[in-house]
């Protein structure tokens, strides 16, 4: 299931057409998909392990009551906030400045830029890393995954 970038997504309730949602990759469409966007990104935070505590911990509840009221997309897109923090504090842990890379002025070409450690950016990424892994497999989650990829499947036959 591709996701699907040609949407009008400023004028598109999700909750009101699940039909239109696609799962994608990863995180593709985490800060497209409302109103789940605006109900999840406040509480999206990751500068210490105690914010990203706090954040994950509220995020994955949010992932539960989404489950818990059979919503699918609501919880894949808290799982998608899960890990949208675990890969954005991995950067800033990777990299203090958050720039992965950058032009060389002799080849024009894109360089990876030498690892600047963070090791609290480093202990946000675990946190957030441990609450996305427990979210992805959720049994509940993955039934409801299966469950949309089959509905899915057979309106687009």
């Amino acid at each position: 299931m591709t996701f699907d970038y040609s949407l009008d997504y400023q004028n598109i309730n999700f909750r009101q057409h699940p039909e239109l949602y696609r799962v994608g990759k990863g995180e593709q469409g985490v800060l497209l998909v409302e109103p789940y966007k605006s109900e999840i990104l406040p509480y999206w935070r990751f500068k210490t392990p105690e914010i990203a505590r706090e954040s994950s911990e509220k995020i994955y509840q949010i992932f539960l009551d989404y489950l818990e009221k059979d919503d699918f997309i609501g919880a894949d897109m808290a799982r998608k906030f899960l890990q949208m923090g675990y890969t954005r504090s991995r950067r800033y842990a990777n990299h203090k400045s958050g720039k992965k890379y950058e032009r060389s002025p002799a080849t024009d070409q894109k360089e990876i830029l030498p690892y600047d450690v963070d090791p609290v950016k480093a202990e946000s990424a675990a946190i957030f890393k441990a609450k996305w892994i427990e979210a992805k497999t959720n049994a509940t989650y993955r039934q409801l995954l299966a469950r949309h990829k089959q509905i899915y499947e057979t309106a687009n036959r």
